[in-house]
């Protein structure tokens, strides 16, 4: 494949990115200079006050003091001997005995991009693909064989010609001279954070060496203060250096974009970087439902099989078209419910949005397609992919305790238990996901009486239209905005300028702006309040004619209820969720035992709102027997949390287990009160005469029809 020259953003980001590591290395530079001759100073300090009074307190204070220079070097220089080893334990190696088909796909790869084979092939149960090696500073220098990794979730959800896509492009970030500058970057990048943030074991020489004697310990102190002003000194270094890697990062995804399409084609990469998202949904809905079944003991026997299954049901619950058995996603499918018209540029993102990748692709004037185009899946190239997805699936569940007792859990009654599951966590079709992330509004009790004409010519397709869903999603786009432009008012968030609606905007006006969205946003929740009153009433009247008993104004009222008494809950529980949060800092220990002591009312509300809870019919199956169990624990009595001058470990975990379970229950009472409320009115639906009902079901932008379970 020819060479593949960078773009002028590519070598405008590499040009700024060089000149962040020269500023680091001239920053440095200094510091080490002076460092070093601060250790030459301390140390010759020490032996004239030795030689002067030969005495064990001078020597001690001798050796203290020529120790100070010392340690600062040892800060300064670790990361030298630092290595970023790859944990390897949820890997296999495989080679090309094992799998010719993949290797030779492999092979034909690196050979169109221009690269070297590389050094192992390892597979793993991830939805991802990489190229790494062990690095260290002085991987900058020295030629380092890579390493390539394969997910067989990924491989598990793409064609063949998507993987070698996929490939195609972890190969780019190596394959030519113009990416080795992003090599340089990174390693600076990671210097800098070793001395920041990986000091674990340099603190503990530090504290080791201070205990020794207490003589020590004062020039340890000064040692200290003198790093944490190097610190100081870096974290200024990092964020340039930082955003630099970052710029850099999103122009070398472009670039590996770049050559991935000239070897398959940009389709290739456009359908499997859109599917990304729901292939990864799809396994952690997998890996969830094995979480919340724990104390059945159960297993998957094939967690990719049940990966593919639920990736093409939520599919199909999306509207989402399936093609050579997967699901076709498209960037509408993606951003269909996000109204947005703010645009930042995120500079600390590593890599652009699929949407920005795509988009970039199309314009580099790239074919469609190339090569030898397989649609089929790319679990053919492996001999026996079943055996390989069930060899990582005990991987996989060898984490679990006591993971010997666990039994298969046959592929079936999970697609039966998932779908299931499922449908009682979503509301109707008819809805149009109009309540998927809104709640019915407040309708007061003399708007429920009032009777209008006009109410007996609503339609159920202009009650939960595609355009009254917009609007819905337009008013959460719209308070979301607004936040964010206050945010940048305030200089919460800091950058220099944004785009709004195609317009471009200076961080001073962000919050004028925020003030006339607020206008525009007060003007949309009328409306959507309004149809809500609209959507009252029609199912009103169907209750009316339907001849049943009245409980549409009681399980609405009862919704309010539960909504009142949610807000007073939630914020029991983050009052006392952020009131605990001093426990992740250094504390004084008498401050600890001050900040529990304020909050013993608020958790002894806490613990009067738990009681009702667990009587609950509504909310029984919810609670599960270790769930239980945690709460009568944490309600038995009074459990200290600090105790001589130490946090006890067990007491906290059961708080704030508890606090975590307490949250779910009552975000899953109101859910349930919600479900009953919108199943009541889509059976109300159900219960009109055939002919009315079809009429009605043809003018509605979804259905009401029950969803079945398929192999």
């Amino acid at each position: 494949m020819k060479e593949i020259k960078p773009s002028e953003n590519f070598k405008n980001q590499a040009r700024k990115a060089i000149w962040s590591i020269l500023l680091f290395v001239f920053t440095y530079s200094v510091l080490a200079v002076l460092a070093i001759g601060l250790t030459v100073l301390c140390a010759y300090a020490g032996i004239q006050l030795i030689i002067a009074m030969p005495k064990l307190v001078t020597i001690a204070l001798g050796i203290g003091l020529a120790s100070l220079g010392f340690l600062i070097l040892v800060f300064l220089f670790k990361f030298l001997f630092k290595s970023g080893k790859t944990d390897l334990s949820h890997m296999k190696e495989i080679t090309k005995e094992d799998e010719p088909e993949l290797f030779g796909l492999v092979e034909e790869i690196v050979a169109e991009v221009g690269t070297d084979f590389p050094k192992k092939v390892f597979i793993s149960g991830e939805i991802n693909a990489s190229v790494f090696y062990n690095s260290n500073f002085w991987s900058m220098f020295l030629p380092v064989r890579k390493n390539l990794h394969i997910g067989m979730g990924l491989v598990n959800t793409v064609t063949v010609h998507e993987l070698k896509a996929i490939l195609a492009h972890e190969f780019g970030h190596f394959s030519q001279k113009s990416m080795k500058v992003g090599s340089y970057v990174y390693n600076v990048n990671q210097v800098i954070y070793n001395m920041l943030y990986d000091n674990e074991s340099f603190d503990k020489l530090v504290s080791n060496w201070a205990a020794a004697s207490g003589y020590f310990s004062i020039f340890v102190i000064i040692a200290v203060k003198i790093v944490q002003g190097i610190q100081w000194i870096l974290r200024k270094l990092y964020n340039v250096v930082n955003i630099s890697y970052m710029a850099l990062s999103r122009e070398m995804e472009f670039h590996a974009d770049e050559i991935a399409g000239n070897v398959t084609g940009y389709v290739p990469m456009q359908h499997s970087l859109l599917r990304l998202n729901l292939a990864d949904y799809a396994w952690n809905a997998v890996v969830q439902f094995y979480q919340d079944n724990l104390d059945r003991k159960i297993k998957s026997p094939n967690i990719f099989k049940e990966q593919l299954f639920v990736m093409n049901f939520l599919a199909g619950e999306d509207g989402i078209p399936v093609e050579n058995g997967f699901p076709r996603v498209s960037v509408e499918d993606q951003n269909r419910f996000n109204k947005s018209r703010l645009v930042i540029k995120d500079q600390w993102a590593s890599h652009p949005s699929a949407e920005d990748r795509i988009e970039n692709l199309k314009s580099l004037g790239i074919a469609e397609l190339n090569g030898n185009i397989l649609t089929s899946g790319a679990n053919g190239l492996f001999k026996n992919a079943e055996q390989v997805q069930e060899m990582l699936t005990e991987k996989i569940f060898a984490d679990v305790p006591d993971d010997k007792e666990l039994t298969a859990f046959p592929l079936q009654d999970f697609k039966t238990e998932f779908v299931k599951k499922y449908e009682q966590g979503v509301f109707d079709k008819v809805y149009n996901s109009y309540y998927d992330n809104k709640n019915p509004e407040k309708i007061t009790q003399e708007e429920m009486a009032e009777v209008r004409d006009e109410h007996n010519e609503l339609k159920l397709s202009e009650l939960f239209s595609k355009d009254k869903v917009d609007r819905v999603y337009t008013s959460i786009a719209l308070q979301n905005d607004i936040n964010t432009l206050s945010a940048i008012g305030k200089k919460e968030i800091r950058i220099k300028s944004f785009d709004y609606d195609g317009k471009r905007y200076r961080w001073k006006e962000g919050k004028a702006l925020a003030g006339h969205l607020e206008k525009e946003l007060e003007a949309i929740k009328e409306k959507i309040r309004e149809n809500d009153r609209d959507i009252f009433h029609y199912f009103k009247k169907l209750e009316s004619e339907s001849g049943r008993e009245e409980r549409l104004e009681v399980l609405y009222n009862e919704l309010y209820r539960l909504d009142e008494d949610y807000d007073r809950k939630f914020n029991l529980y983050m009052k006392l969720s952020e009131g605990t949060q001093f426990i992740s800092f250094t504390t004084p220990f008498e401050e600890i035992k001050r900040n529990f002591q304020e909050l013993e009312d608020t958790e002894k509300a806490f613990k009067e709102a738990i009681r009702p809870l667990l009587s609950r019919e509504n909310i029984s199956k919810e609670i599960t027997g270790d769930m239980r169990e945690n709460f009568e624990r944490y309600l038995s009595g009074k459990p200290e949390y600090f105790r001589n001058n130490a946090y006890q470990e067990d007491n906290l975990t059961v708080l704030f287990t508890a606090l975590g379970d307490f949250y779910y229950l009552i975000s899953s009472e109101f859910f349930l009160q919600k479900k009953e409320l919108l199943d009541y009115q889509a059976a109300l639906l159900r219960a009109l005469p055939p002919k009315v009902k079809a009429a009605e079901q043809a003018l509605s932008a979804g259905n009401i029809a029950e969803t079945g379970v398929g192999e």
